[in-house]
């Protein structure tokens, strides 16, 4: 399955100005249809899975744009919305469906860090317990997991802690799939020092916890990554790394330069060791998807 790529720096390097604290999210309220527009985009280029404009999006952040109680809850649910109506307007095209499988909408849940909007998605340092986790992400899990997507797509989680009890709210959805796919401090950890292997082995013992995997992390990191997650489990292996470059939270800026012909050749080698869904999270776009899916459709491009 190829995943899509990046939601928000795709949209930034189509001239939106999203430094702001809701990131992608700004644009439910005032560019929903940019949203869908890049959702299509991605399912032309290849995608079998579309994420929501989620990630960084809850009431309370909501909120603080000066939206009401119930405008927000609405704008999480417009986030489903948008990418099921992109998916249901390219698949009512039959050109279109020869040799695909119908796409999937993903419901983006990104960590507390990503509300915070400090970077600490990247580093797990957070000022929670294991309760005050579970009160921030219940509300907008029911929310979410209420709007007709097919999975919970938990994004960029950074600690055990919170990967845990994202697993544990499967129980209370559990008509909705979920996967967990994790951010890194290297190949063999979580961002917040945990074991990578012991983690995902952890939450993949929740049933309807169906891929456990890693994003937005560096690409050469991938490769061991997949590694240390097929000798803790069966089932399919999410990798959809960042372009290479870093994002400085200080700096607000990424850092460093990548290609998406070399995102591309790497697949493959992900492929092979194990990764069953593969994509590209921040600072890839359609053409990386592109590339992605000719590569691990043995098709020839020319770049």
């Amino acid at each position: 399955m190829v995943l899509d790529g990046g939601l928000a720096t795709e949209l930034e390097a189509r001239g939106n100005y999203l430094d702001d604290a809701l990131w992608s999210a700004i644009l439910l309220i005032h560019k929903p249809d940019l949203i869908r527009r890049l959702h299509v985009d991605y399912l032309v280029a290849g995608a079998d899975c579309v994420v929501s404009a989620s990630y960084q999006a809850t009431v309370a952040g909501l909120m603080r744009k000066a939206q009401s109680e119930e405008q927000a809850i609405e704008l999480l649910r417009r986030s489903v919305q948008l990418a099921l109506e992109a998916r249901d307007s390219f698949w009512s095209v039959p050109d279109r469906r020869e040799g695909r499988i119908r796409p999937i909408v993903g419901a983006s849940v990104g960590p507390y860090g990503a509300y915070l909007a400090d970077g600490s998605e990247y580093t797990g340092d957070y000022d929670l317990d294991r309760q005050g986790l579970y009160e921030f992400h219940r509300d907008r899990w029911h929310i979410l997991s209420a709007c007709g997507a097919d999975i919970m797509a938990c994004e960029t989680i950074p600690s055990r802690l919170e990967a845990s009890v994202l697993a544990s709210l499967t129980a209370e959805t559990p008509a909705v799939p979920a996967w967990i796919s994790f951010s890194l401090s290297d190949a063999k950890h979580l961002s917040d020092g945990s074991s990578l292997a012991e983690t995902a082995r952890e939450v993949a013992e929740v049933e309807q916890v169906v891929a456990v995997g890693v994003n937005c992390v560096a690409p050469g990191t991938v490769a061991e990554a997949i590694k240390q997650l097929v000798s803790v489990t069966e089932k399919p292996i999410l990798a959809y790394p960042n372009s290479g470059e870093q994002w400085d939270a200080t700096l607000r800026s990424w850092q460093r330069i990548a290609t998406p012909v070399d995102f591309a050749a790497v697949s493959q080698e992900w492929r092979e060791l194990g990764a069953r869904c593969i994509g590209g999270c921040c600072r890839t776009g359609p053409e990386h998807i592109r590339l992605i899916r000719a590569s691990l459709s043995g098709q020839t491009t020319e770049t």
